[in-house]
């Protein structure tokens, strides 16, 4: 069972449907408040060394993540397989001379 199927038995279990606006606004929240985390441990910028990110707000911005992909019926493997190859081809575009002309 994918981490996505995990999240979307979870949420069909817990009765939390919601229509994928909702779920895109619940993850922005979750990342607000990693952002949150990175302010407050770091002083706000100030000693960007002494950053702390509570592992359970990863897990639900995670959550959040997944089960917006679930919403809008987006496999989350393959989405983030279809990323790393754009992010891949950009990289040896980069690594190309001449390639940025």
């Amino acid at each position: 069972m994918t981490d996505q199927q995990t999240v979307a038995e979870f949420v069909d279990t817990h009765d939390l449907e919601t229509p994928p606006a909702y779920r895109l606004l619940d993850l922005v929240s979750e990342v607000g408040e990693l952002a949150k985390d990175a302010n407050t441990s770091t002083g706000y910028g100030d000693a960007p060394a002494d950053l702390e990110i509570a592992s359970d707000e990863l897990g639900d911005a995670l959550f959040a993540l997944l089960a917006l992909a679930d919403s809008l019926e987006t496999d989350a493997t393959a989405a983030l397989a279809e990323s790393l190859e754009k992010y891949e081809t950009r990289m040896n575009d980069a690594e190309t001379p001449g390639s940025g002309e």
